[in-house]
């Protein structure tokens, strides 16, 4: 298919147009603000994601969806209207432009997100007192480092009186998509957002197989393939089992499963789920801890809906939320 076939199919997912919620049309996108255009090389890779799905596919069950333009909308399209609206930020396209030619002072080998958890910022905040090159802070005892996690920002010295600029104030971000599957959204998630820390938890082992050829294919980094059940991720010592951005779409038992994503989820983090409509009050009922946006019908479809939920983090105090 061609790049502009696919960037044609993809707009009303990534643009910046009026969107729908469940209950009412949004106000139009801010004046002067520019519609998202997906980069060459994003095209590229969606391009080159989707023809290795579609070979796999002949030979295994990874999609029932056969037509290619199709898998572009109902597959590239849902997960990209995600990432859409989770890394909204102008400042990602300046990161996009300067991770693709590798010129980023923001990070040494992964770049940094344009959205700023709370939680995650004071992990960031505590790491300014380190110059560039200085030595990683020792882990606590009794923790193991993740793999997701082997790289580490090196951010700028900053003085004590200087507030965080915007993109020094960029938080890692550690985004897990559960029950991944053909990799949906978690992997179009990180294409749009290249500096995320992404872990794709998948206990079939065929799936698996074929996410990390995904993962070779597009030479993506910081990329952690889990071949094993969410709870076993969970039982996964400190940190390495909470995640400021986790993704949940087209999973069986979703009543079962729910509860698992949502103790992924850190404090202060989000739960993203890609669900029919007829799930939205299963899901908030389910969570009545977590706070929930007001949901959002994916462009082309009737009963398909982007809902967020934030999980509260009793840390955080009132200087922290403004």
């Amino acid at each position: 298919m061609h790049l502009a076939r696919i960037a044609e199919l993809l707009q009303p997912f990534v643009g910046s147009s009026t969107h729908t919620t469940a209950h009412r049309h949004s106000e139009p996108a801010t004046a002067g603000e520019e519609p998202a255009v997906l980069s060459p090389a994003q095209l590229n890779h969606i391009s080159t994601y989707m023809n290795i799905l579609l070979r796999w596919n002949a030979r295994m069950n990874l999609t029932a969806i056969r037509d290619p333009e199709e898998i572009v909308t109902r597959h590239f399209g849902e997960s990209l209207f995600a990432a859409r609206h989770l890394f909204p930020d102008p400042a990602l396209k300046t990161i996009h432009a300067r991770v693709e030619t590798g010129d980023s002072p923001l990070c040494s080998r992964r770049s940094l997100p344009a959205t700023v958890n709370p939680a995650a910022e004071r992990r960031q905040n505590a790491a300014h007192g380190a110059s560039r090159g200085s030595a990683a802070p020792e882990a606590p005892k009794g923790r193991e480092t993740s793999p997701v996690n082997n790289l580490t920002p090196a951010p700028e010295r900053l003085a004590n009186d200087e507030r965080p600029s915007a993109n020094a104030r960029l938080a890692n971000v550690r985004l897990a998509d559960l029950g991944s599957g053909a990799g949906f959204p978690g992997i179009p998630v990180k294409l749009w957002a290249p500096h995320i820390a992404l872990t794709l938890i998948e206990s079939n082992q065929k799936k698996t197989a074929f996410l990390r050829e995904i993962v070779r294919a597009l030479t993506l980094t910081n990329v952690n393939v889990f071949p094993a059940r969410a709870q076993e991720l969970l039982r996964q010592p400190g940190d390495q089992s909470a995640f400021e951005l986790v993704t949940l779409r087209a999973v069986e038992r979703f009543a079962d499963v729910l509860p698992i994503a949502a103790d992924l989820v850190s404090p202060g983090g989000r739960l993203v789920l890609l669900v029919g409509a007829s799930q939205l009050e299963q899901a908030q009922t389910s969570l009545p801890t977590f706070s929930w946006d007001p949901p959002l019908l994916v462009p082309q479809s009737l009963s398909r809906t982007l809902l967020i939920a934030h999980r509260p983090d009793p840390q955080i105090t009132v200087d922290d939320q403004k």
